[in-house]
């Protein structure tokens, strides 16, 4: 069984097109079971760890590189 290192904020893509026309899912849970938001529609689901697994096409970004991009080195925010 191949392992598969996923964290909450990993932004993946599945083997298939959800209904709505997107590619990409935002990981929201993890643990024995999966959540995924849609990133096109917003529609969250539940899939158990061994079906993400074999679901999963490839991982777009993870999660440390979506907080490196919204952090821009010289901005500051007051």
């Amino acid at each position: 069984m191949k392992s598969l290192e996923i964290h909450v904020g990993d932004i993946v893509q599945f083997r298939k097109q959800h209904p709505c026309g997107g590619w990409t899912w935002r990981v929201v849970r993890t643990g024995a079971d999966i959540g995924v938001v849609c990133t096109t529609c917003q529609r969250r689901i539940l899939l158990p760890r061994d079906k993400f697994r074999r679901s999963v096409k490839k991982i777009v970004s993870g999660a440390s590189d979506v907080s490196a991009d919204a952090e821009t080195p010289g901005m500051s925010s007051s």
